[in-house]
């Protein structure tokens, strides 16, 4: 029995029937050309015949605050093969997902589910992979669909997600000494991270709270359409961007690519509210999760946020990336002089009102922050299922009471892969979204081909004269 983190608890006790706690993940493949006609049929037979038993976490249920071993498997509760109607468009496909991401996961049972669906025109296949945030952060959910690929396209074998054994099993079967031992380790690495952590919340007090412009707290976020008490219906959208025009734009502004994310975030958010009469005088407030793994683990949740002025009360896309860009750095800078686990303390105190009232809904018409946007990084090499390349990922994520949408993204190969995640009822035609989102990345690379072409008209005038 391994206990609950108590990041992992929260998760679990914030779940509702309106409110599911799990994040997903939307995986298209191709289907090799030279694919028999039974390469659907013979890959799901492959997975149901496979006798390999499932590792941690995937065999891992809840029971009371210990994570317990599943003594009765059973893989038809969890894997389900569909096939798309005709005429299997990518709309067909995102209104499954959306569907299938609005149902809780039975809770008796190891909390994830795998879908594998054919028919998806294009000759592609798909799988949508969904597990309790109980389990898994985003960055470790994502290590574990990798380490189910290949890099190799002539690799034939089939071994499912759940049955990959990695570091992460191992250390789950340690003797119960050796975690006691862990256990007493981090305790004391608790007790030694209070000074600072005390010093940091003087600093945050003293120096930043209402005096510093770029110190961001959970007290500014303004009332928005995004904050409303969301229903069990959720809506799923997703588009692929290619990450070198947001490379192209942050090295010509000389700005992070994260900072150019946000920007573009910023500005598509701002339009959809303008089209809905709903865009607040406050800048919208955006959590932003940030990782503080320093290993290759694969489990449970290491994570803080970052809370970033987005300035869409602001016209001007350059005014907006630069107060997103100093909030943020503000934030960085705090963190830098801090250990994981300092962070981890810090947050506790300064969010925990923050999260408290998310649980409660003491307070339901305060926010902490508007919506969240989070960015993971994801594969740099091609991946393979069993021939089959991996075309796009798509991450669907969680929304809560007060949180309509969630903005997740993850890279693969040269694509920035977007997903959207919101509540159908309070936000409607969620979608047009990825409209806007080009449209502000098309607004910065015009204003840079703008900036460039004006150099090179005073670099000409400097000649001639």
């Amino acid at each position: 029995m391994r206990p609950l983190h108590p990041i992992d608890f929260i998760f679990l006790s914030l779940e509702k029937r309106q409110q599911p706690m799990h994040v997903g993940g939307l995986f298209l493949f191709e289907i090799p050309e030279n694919a028999p006609d039974t390469f659907m049929q013979d890959l799901v037979n492959d997975i149901r015949k496979s006798k390999t038993i499932p590792v941690p976490p995937f065999n891992n249920r809840l029971s009371g605050l210990f994570w317990d071993e599943d003594e009765e498997f059973d893989l038809d509760h969890h894997f389900r093969h569909v096939s798309l109607p005709h005429p299997g468009r990518i709309r067909e496909l995102l209104i499954y997902i959306s569907q299938e991401h609005s149902t809780l996961i039975d809770r008796a049972k190891p909390l994830w589910t795998c879908n594998i669906i054919e028919g998806i025109e294009g000759n592609r296949f798909a799988m949508y992979f969904k597990i309790h945030h109980a389990m898994v952060d985003g960055v470790a959910g994502m290590r574990l669909i990798e380490k189910s690929l290949s890099d190799d396209p002539t690799e034939k074998s089939i071994v499912p997600p759940w049955c990959v054994e990695g570091k992460r099993a191992k250390r789950l079967k340690e003797s119960k000494p050796g975690r006691i031992k862990k256990v007493l380790m981090g305790l004391k690495d608790q007790l030694q991270a209070t000074p600072r952590v005390m010093q940091e919340l003087s600093q945050t007090l003293l120096k930043d709270f209402g005096r510093n412009p770029d110190y961001v707290s959970s007290f500014q976020a303004p009332s928005s359409i995004l904050n409303q008490r969301v229903s069990s219906s959720r809506r799923f959208a997703a588009q692929s961007f290619e990450l070198d025009r947001f490379r192209h734009i942050a090295k010509a502004l000389d700005v992070t690519i994260n900072d150019i994310v946000l920007a573009v975030c910023s500005g598509a958010l701002r339009e959809y509210l303008i089209s809905h009469q709903s865009l607040p005088n406050k800048p919208l407030i955006a959590m932003v999760p940030a990782s503080l793994r320093s290993d290759d683990s694969d489990v449970s949740n290491r994570i803080t946020m970052i809370l970033a002025n987005l300035a869409t009360h602001k016209d001007d896309p350059l005014e907006r990336l630069q107060t997103i860009r100093r909030s943020v750095q503000n934030a960085k800078q705090r963190f830098k002089r801090m250990t994981s686990d300092q962070i981890l303390n810090y947050s506790a105190v300064v969010y925990g009102p923050a999260g408290l009232n998310i649980l409660s809904g003491m307070m339901p018409k305060h926010q902490a922050f508007n919506l969240v946007i989070s960015n993971v990084p994801g594969p740099r090499e091609p991946l393979y299922w069993n021939g089959a390349k991996l075309d796009a990922l798509y991450p669907a994520s969680i929304v809560l009471d007060g949180q309509a949408l969630n903005i997740t993204m993850t890279s693969y190969l040269d694509k920035l892969e977007v997903g959207l995640t919101a509540c159908r009822n309070a936000l409607p035609r969620m979608q047009n979204l990825l409209t806007h989102l080009e449209d502000e990345i098309l607004r910065f690379e015009q204003l840079i081909a703008e900036k460039q072409s004006m150099q090179q008209r005073e670099t000409q005038i400097s000649a001639v004269s």
